[in-house]
Parts: structure tokens; sequence; C-alpha cells
């Protein structure tokens, strides 16, 4: 059984290296936010850049380091992301930022969440090869996520964002490749 699992948990992260690779170069996200249950919507652009991540890399070992494992080379891959966000409405700069992924099993260990600047892991899975799904809780809330590369030119996103079993916002993305 323990053979089993250990080709389950190679070929989660081969599937992660090839995502975060074929994810690599620059973004022009467009978001829509709902508020549920008002159904209040913001609208966001963003231009994110995804660099890959190697085994070993400085900036894996650090997430490594901030997430305590033992093994500092043990995140087998991941990714950089940086972002600058503007609402589309206002014109006003939101946010900018950096987020370190790194993958190690069926989890995804990051130096920050989506609400909180403390590292976070979450669980990952692909039910199909181009489409990666996340699933991230702390502080009583759960965010569901699904990234879907759409040939080589674009992805799509959709988050949730639930607590105590009551969704409180979706997002919804659709990235080109700048």
């Amino acid at each position: 059984m323990t053979l089993l699992l250990k080709i389950a948990q190679t070929a989660d992260e081969q599937q992660i290296a090839e995502f975060f690779q074929a994810s690599v170069g620059e973004w022009r996200s467009e978001r829509r936010y709902y508020t549920l249950p008002q159904g209040e919507t913001k609208e966001m652009v963003s231009i994110i850049t995804i660099h890959f991540l190697q085994q070993g890399d400085d900036e894996l070992q650090k997430l490594a380091q901030l997430h305590d494992l033992q093994d500092l080379a043990s995140l087998t891959c991941g990714a950089k992301v940086t972002w600058e966000s503007t609402n589309l409405h206002n014109a006003k700069k939101e946010a900018s930022g950096v987020t370190v992924f790194g993958a190690w099993g069926n989890i995804l260990y990051r130096d920050r969440g989506f609400a909180t600047t403390k590292p976070v892991t979450a669980q990952y899975y692909f039910p199909s090869l181009k489409t990666l799904c996340l699933r991230t809780e702390y502080n009583n809330s759960v965010f569901e996520e699904e990234i879907k590369l759409i040939g080589d030119k674009y992805r799509t996103r959709q988050s949730i964002v639930s607590r105590a079993g009551e969704q409180l916002m979706i997002g919804q993305y659709l990235e080109k490749r700048v």
C-alpha cells in the first residue's frame, strides 16, 4: 500500500510541475468578485507574473523554513507569483504583492494566504490534465479554487470563499497571456 501512495504522490508532483511550467509568464487577469448574499460586484484588472521554481531553489528553501519542514529541499517544485491589481471602475491601484508556492505530495505550501500574511497549506488535485483544484482552510474559512489552462494563451479561475458552510464570495477570472 505504501508503494501505491508513493506512486500517486509522484504523479501529483509531476503534474503540478508541468502545470506551473505551463503557467510561466505574464498574464492580464480580468476579475469579477460577487459578494454574497447581496450580490454586490467588484471588477479588477491585475497583471500577474509567474516564475517556475525548481527543487532546491532558495525561495523554496525559505518557504520550507516558514513551514518548519525538516528537509529544506523537500519541496519538489514551486512558483513565485507577483501581481499588481487595479479597480476597473475608478482606475485606483488596490493591491500588489508576491506569493511563493511549493509542492510536496498533494500539499501546496504557500508563504501567505488569501486573507492572511501567515503561511498556509492547501490540498490540491487535478480533475483533468489542465485543471488544478485547491482547497485551503484557515481562520474558520474555506477557500476553494479551480484554475484551468485553455490552450497556451488563456486561463480561467474561479474562487469560492465560505465560512461556517455559507458561501461569502465568488471570484471569476479570465486570464490572457501577455
